[in-house]
């Protein structure tokens, strides 16, 4: 089997490429580098573009007519930044989504994987949510990605493709072999954030410690990456099983959780346990636009997939320390070749 993968060499898509190759499947890359890392393409046969190149696509499925898949992982993601620029991720996010699937499907591809996301849902009362649940998206970044699920949905009942949604909230760690990773060097999550006080022995402030939650921090629903991963390579493996079983012509959509979530103070505790060092916590008010969160359940998963998350908190902990310390030999290696070839 082969598969195209658009953001194939980001974090999430590189992850994802990575486990295709341990699994029989030959990954090919197509990646504009505007947040992904060449180094990460480099093991696969890759192409540097636009998703809404059509010309380039053309070129892709003529050199590998042999294409099963494709696993669209390509997207804008910065919350904040959709906010303040809702065009830009609407033109990326749907409109040059649609032109890929038109040239796709006159190029023949019928098997479409959207690597998409669960923040689009509204929590309800015990703060889990299954696929049923009432759709509300809080950003234009979580907009995008529901209006694309939709144009997916009506261009499935065409016949002229098929689909399936991976829905999913917050990725960690590293790929375990530690050949790809998160690309920022600063992230400004929830972990990003306790790693930079381990690092420089600082102090972790956890925002909101009244919410009706577990323990009064906010929920979140934190997933190894790698198992993200795994979800997808299943994805791949079971597509033609999920479709028939759909009640939805051609689509389906599938969580991907822990099936529990993870609280703050149980993400400070989980640190605690991969490092053996106890964190610094302060805690303060809720900041602007917090709210308490929520985790996906994840029985349809395991019903269709056969999947479930199996590396544990500490462990993506453990993968993200582990990647931080590799990270800035790779940033500077691609800065070096960024260089040269500029030369």
């Amino acid at each position: 089997m082969k598969v195209l993968i658009t953001g194939g060499a980001g974090y999430i898509g590189s992850t994802i490429a990575a486990c295709c190759t341990d699994n029989g499947i030959t990954p090919v890359i197509l990646d504009d580098y505007s947040k992904g890392l060449r180094e990460f393409a480099r093991p696969y046969a890759n192409y540097e573009g636009d998703i809404a190149d059509t010309t380039l696509i053309r070129r892709i499925l003529s050199e590998h007519p042999d294409i099963d898949a494709v696993i669209h992982c390509a997207a804008k993601i910065v919350v904040p930044e959709s906010v303040s620029a809702p065009l830009a991720y609407y033109e990326n996010n749907v409109a040059k989504s649609i032109t890929l699937l038109r040239e796709l499907s006159a190029l023949g591809v019928r098997r479409f994987i959207l690597s998409s996301t669960a923040s689009m849902y509204e929590a309800g009362d015990d703060y889990m949510v299954d696929e049923s649940a009432a759709i509300a998206p809080q950003s234009p970044y979580s907009a995008s990605k529901w209006m694309l699920e939709r144009i997916l949905r009506d261009f499935a009942a065409t016949g002229n493709m098929n689909v399936i949604a991976l829905r999913y909230f917050n990725p960690i760690g590293a790929d375990p072999a530690m050949r790809s990773g998160l690309q920022d060097p600063k992230p400004t999550h929830a972990l990003g954030k306790m790693i930079e006080a381990y690092q420089s022995e600082g102090v972790f402030t956890v925002t909101g410690i009244d919410w009706p939650t577990r323990d009064g921090s906010g929920l979140r629903d934190y997933v190894h990456v790698w198992d993200l991963a795994r979800a997808h390579v299943a994805a791949l493996q079971n597509f033609d099983k999920v479709i028939a079983s759909s009640a939805i012509d051609g689509f389906d959509i599938i969580n991907l959780g822990t099936g529990t979530g993870t609280t703050v103070f149980e993400l400070v505790d989980a640190f605690k346990d991969a490092t053996g060092k106890p964190l610094d916590v302060q805690t303060a008010p809720p900041r602007l636009g917090d709210v308490a969160g929520c985790a996906t359940l994840t029985a349809k998963a395991e019903r269709l997939l056969d999947w479930r998350a199996e590396l544990s908190i500490a462990d993506g902990v453990k993968d993200s320390l582990k990647w931080a310390e590799k990270l800035p030999s790779i940033l500077a290696r691609e800065q070096a070749n960024a260089t040269a070839k500029d030369r």
